[in-house]
């Protein structure tokens, strides 16, 4: 099995994870879940993540043939744009972009200007999809319940599973966004535990479960089949369903979802300026 060379960036303000996913034989590389920093009591954006990623493939003499989202973020803004402007490559999401497009264009009353199309991306990856990344065979699996359009990219031996799941120690993905749904969860789950037990899973955030000092990104699908708290090996779907129901009714809203979500409808463009040269970004009152 191909196994590509994994290098990992944390965001500590959003305890997320971004990935270089280079092919070892060549120099194509993709880059997956950036983040564009944002201080929200200034309103003001900066790139200073992007640009160590940035800076280690230029250093590395990397060619970015993709930037991925694994889905639309709740938590951060994505720096995809500036990521395109910078290193090329190809955009991608999953083609469900179009159902949480429309959700959240009405809920933040986009106007007829913002696409409901998907267009802002160059793919839209359905599950089975395939994709290269120099020699490297990439292929998507649709694990919706999160979100509607969250994906899977499984590259070789890794998977990049987004929010689907988190290390062993602290769970699974919360299911109360609009579009969420826990039964789905679960059996998109099920799908990534089914890939070879050996399968490395690098994933989007970590929060240190009690007890734990240390950031992880990595685990593997063995670990997760044996000890993840919510869904390890012997839990029914409904058991799942009902944890994950009760544990998400007593979540708050993540910081960064008003911003977040607004922008990475979009592909990480902030929305149009107005007519006075400035953007804006907009907070629905209860709605969330």
């Amino acid at each position: 099995m191909q196994r590509p060379i994994v290098t990992h960036f944390f965001d500590e303000p959003t305890n997320t994870f971004s990935y270089v996913v280079q092919d070892p034989d060549s120099r194509a590389c993709a880059i997956i879940d950036s983040v564009l920093d944002f201080d929200y009591a200034a309103g003001r954006t900066d790139v200073r993540s992007a640009d160590n990623i940035i800076a280690f493939i230029r250093q590395h003499d990397l060619d970015v043939v993709w930037i991925l989202e694994t889905h639309v973020h709740a938590d951060h803004l994505s720096a995809a744009p500036y990521l395109h402007e910078q290193l090329g490559g190809k955009t991608g999401i999953g083609a469900n972009i179009v159902k949480v497009q429309e959700i959240f264009g009405k809920a933040f009353n986009a106007g007829s200007e913002f696409a409901r199309d998907g267009s802002q991306f160059d793919a839209l990856f359905e599950e089975g999809d395939t994709f290269t990344v120099g020699q490297l065979q990439g292929r998507v699996l649709h694990t919706p319940g999160h979100t509607p359009a969250c994906l899977t990219y499984v590259v070789g031996d890794a998977a990049f599973v987004g929010d689907t799941l988190f290390m062993p120690d602290y769970g699974t993905a919360r299911c109360d966004f609009p579009g969420g749904d826990a039964r789905t969860l679960y059996h998109s789950i099920q799908k990534v535990l089914a890939l070879p037990e050996q399968t490395r899973l690098f994933l989007c955030h970590d929060y240190k479960a009690p007890g734990r000092d240390t950031f992880q990104h990595e685990t593997s699908v063995a670990e997760q089949v044996n000890e993840n708290v919510h869904v390890h090996k012997g839990i029914s779907e409904d058991e799942f369903v009902k944890m994950r129901t009760e544990r998400d009714a007593t979540l708050g809203m993540p910081r960064l979802i008003i911003p977040s979500v607004q922008v990475n409808m979009r592909a990480g463009e902030l929305p149009p300026a107005e007519e006075n040269g400035t953007v804006y970004l907009k907070v629905p009152i209860n709605f969330f």
